[in-house]
């Protein structure tokens, strides 16, 4: 797919800066996760760990590095546009969810066969399944977002409704409602019940992304007060609750704020989508420039499969490392050798993801789909799958003590092939994905 032709066909009325927004959400998590891994070979033995764990100074930067909520902003602001759209066609819920969850589903697909033949040989080959599940588990970390960002697709039109109707107010619902499973969740000590929130707090700042669309938030007032109340939410929730500072997962941390997801992330997002769209007019500046909106498009292209692989990418440096006697891992993490040789890491972890991305992004690339409309219950089956598989192999990986759980990475791939979501390769002409809403 030729990027500069995706460049000269992008309309003069698109919004160059929610494509920026998801590109930059992306790569910032990207590099995150490769930063974070405090990985070292000691004794002939690997010792994982990760710099959160080990650096409390750390702690505070992840109210600007945990970005996620950027991406559920963006994503409230192309999946309005995308369901207007399907409805000025006269297409269906079925037809929209099948589309949207198509174009979510088939990138993960071979990340999850590979995964399977990997740890079937490993496991064959008796490697410690305590490696096998460290390892699966940290490769399909991205499959959790992708759940619930899953989730939160399929009601989309249902939340849209709500915001028209409720404006701001289905905004402030959302906060009482997440802060009400907080409330059952920590104060009950109920871990179960807090899984809620990847629903319900992700859906609230999904609502931001509609306010965007529909001009709610135009205007440098509105922007500041918006980005002043996550601020003092957030502030008043970790001086005042029983909120950690750090809205990344901490090993051993009695809360975290990501797992499961809790409200302090729906504040977060109000304070980064007010300071972002502070700077929208620059940003607008900015992507009129042919190099920077074509490197936009070029990374948004292929942004699904960076996303699902660069893990992948960098357990497999780290397996290659052991192999060689743990070269370039002997360093201790947070030494002044460590941070020198960051960028040597980066650059053979980023080589690795490259060409991981060459070989399987083609699947980011939907082919154009003519077929009729399904039946809903198929892509809302198809959806609740892909979500529940999605999300116990983010927690727990393929492999337990038991050996390997197969029926994880298999209900989702039997789910959205069987139920027709993502159709078995055929001869049909290839879309453009990388520009779509």
């Amino acid at each position: 797919m030729d990027p500069s032709a995706l460049v000269a066909a992008t309309p003069a009325d698109r919004n160059r800066v929610v494509d920026f927004l998801r590109a930059a959400a992306i790569v910032t998590v990207v590099l995150g996760h490769w930063l974070m891994a405090a990985v070292m070979v000691r004794d002939g033995s690997l010792v994982p760990n990760a710099v959160l764990n080990i650096a409390s100074w750390s702690h505070p930067l992840t109210w600007v590095f945990q970005v996620m909520p950027l991406f559920f902003i963006v994503g409230g602001y192309a999946n309005g546009l995308s369901w207007r759209s399907a409805r000025r066609r006269d297409d269906s819920y079925a037809t929209w969810l099948r589309a949207r969850l198509r174009r979510l589903a088939a990138p993960v697909l071979p990340l999850l066969l590979v995964w399977l033949v990997i740890v079937s040989i490993a496991y064959a080959a008796d490697v410690p399944t305590a490696t096998l599940r460290t390892a699966s588990q940290v490769a399909l970390v991205p499959t959790w977002f992708l759940a619930a960002y899953i989730g939160v697709v399929a009601f989309a039109p249902l939340l849209l409704a709500a915001w028209q109707r409720l404006g701001w107010w289905s905004v402030g619902a959302g906060l009482v409602l997440g802060s009400l499973v907080d409330w059952w969740s920590i104060a009950g000590d109920n871990l179960w019940v807090g899984f809620a929130n990847y629903l319900v707090v992700w859906a609230t700042v999904h609502q931001l992304g509609f306010a965007w669309l529909d001009g709610a938030l135009a205007g440098r007032g509105r922007r500041v007060a918006l980005a002043g109340v996550g601020l003092v939410g957030l502030v008043t929730l970790v001086w005042a609750g029983p909120y950690p500072i750090s809205m990344i997962g901490v090993d051993g941390a009695v809360l975290n704020n990501s797992y499961p997801t809790r409200v302090t992330l729906a504040f977060l997002g109000m304070m980064q989508a007010g300071v972002v769209l502070l700077a929208e007019r620059r940003l607008t500046l900015l992507m009129e420039r042919p190099r920077l909106w074509a490197v936009t498009v070029m990374v948004n292209l292929r942004i699904m499969s960076v996303y699902l692989w660069h893990l992948t990418a960098m357990v497999l440096v780290i397996g290659m490392s052991l192999l060689a006697g743990g070269f370039g891992l002997h360093t201790a993490p947070l030494s002044a050798s460590w941070w020198v040789t960051r960028p040597v890491w980066f650059a053979v972890i980023a080589v690795a993801t490259s060409g991981l991305v060459l070989l399987f992004g083609r699947f980011e690339s939907p082919v154009r789909d003519r077929r009729p409309a399904p039946a809903a219950w198929r892509p809302v089956v198809a959806t609740a799958a892909m979500c529940g598989g999605l999300g116990v192999m983010a927690a727990s990986g393929l492999v337990a003590r038991d050996g390997i759980h197969w029926v994880w990475p298999l209900l989702p791939i039997a789910a959205v092939v069987g139920l027709g979501v993502v159709p078995l390769p055929g001869r049909h002409h290839r879309q453009d994905a990388a520009l779509q809403p």
